[in-house]
């Protein structure tokens, strides 16, 4: 039962934010800051992209389409039917987050991980990853201000925002990529604590002006323990309906690994700058059942893909979906930006 180093510390973060929070001129400075930081997060979101071994990755398209029925579509009616559970279990803002966490891109790197111990379809997860991270930049914000609507605060303006703060940057780096994806490859592991480090600015900031405006005295312990009741709820659904469902859709062990750990999961990594933008002065309540799901997710995922890596895998298969998966492995390595 790991616990991501990464999660600790944004809690530790948190608990700065909590003892000294940006107020005044610090607060304008850090909201800056981390305005800027979002941008460079997408650009380099962007220019780690190849868009033409994406593309050349849609031959598997089945799987694709299902990775993003589960992210986009059922993730976000399952988070609608939870409103049944106001004010019982959540209170409004609580439920609020855990309607953006629904609407979040599925995660890159986690899900290549569990797939590759489970013994999964690796390059698919990766295209899949990507895949969802690249429809979310759009996607998300959009459902976003559909489902969520004036509750969220949102506008036109916060839809141009969203805009020229995560799109414009992002395509930015596609069209930069050609210049500066030698770069980014040779440096990936110093860029990534730069992503790393961004995240922690926007949770900082995002938890500064919670402190600031008083949010945290509508949330007690009761009521963190319904969220993660809630939120186990919804992991433990999801990690059947991926499964079991793929199953019905014939496709083979490799892929419902993938679909399974590809379609199950949201990202930390574009939820924060997302919620960050979308949220505002309300973010810090707005990403907590996000961060919450994302810690039990590596949990409960890790266990099920341990068991995975022991499952028998029968010489021959009669799935209809092999071709596709042997292609899909051939063309789609090398897709993903390291993010997740």
């Amino acid at each position: 039962m790991p616990v991501d180093p990464y999660i600790l510390l944004l809690l530790g973060t948190v608990g700065l934010a909590a003892l000294v929070p940006a107020r005044g001129t610090s607060a304008d400075v850090a909201s800056g800051a981390s305005t800027a930081a979002i941008a460079f997060l997408f650009f380099l979101y962007g220019a780690r992209l190849s868009t033409r071994e994406a593309l050349d990755g849609l031959k598997h398209w089945r799987l694709h389409v299902t990775v993003l029925a589960c992210t986009f579509v059922v993730f976000p009616l399952l988070g609608l039917a939870a409103r049944g559970l106001v004010p019982v279990f959540l209170t409004d803002p609580l439920y609020q987050g855990l309607l953006f966490l629904t609407l979040v891109p599925s995660t890159i790197q986690s899900s290549i991980a569990f797939t590759s111990m489970a013994r999964g379809n690796v390059p698919a997860a990766i295209c899949a990853g990507s895949f969802s991270s690249l429809v979310g930049i759009v996607i998300t914000p959009l459902l976003a201000a559909a489902l969520l609507g004036s509750s969220g605060g949102f506008s036109a303006d916060s839809l141009l925002e969203i805009v020229l703060q995560l799109l414009v940057p992002f395509l930015a780096g596609q069209v930069t990529r050609r210049w500066i994806g030698g770069f980014i490859t040779r440096h990936k592991k110093v860029l990534g604590l730069v992503d790393r480090g961004s995240i922690l600015l926007v949770v900082y900031t995002a938890f500064s002006e919670g402190m600031v405006q008083g949010i945290w005295h509508q949330v007690s312990p009761l009521r963190l323990g319904g969220l993660l009741i809630v939120e186990g709820v919804l992991l433990a659904l999801m990690l059947a309906l991926t499964w079991y469902g793929s199953k019905a859709l014939r496709f083979g062990r490799e892929d419902r690994i993938a679909i399974q750990f590809a379609g199950s999961k949201k990202s930390l990594a574009s939820g924060l700058p997302m919620a960050s933008v979308l949220f505002g002065a309300h973010a810090s309540l707005a990403v907590l059942p996000l961060m919450l799901f994302h810690q039990m997710q590596l949990m409960v995922c890790a266990v099920i893909a341990k068991r995975r890596s022991h499952d028998p895998v029968p010489e021959e298969t009669a799935d209809l979906s092999a071709p596709e998966s042997a292609a899909a492995s051939r063309t789609s390595v090398g897709t993903a930006p390291r993010s997740g």
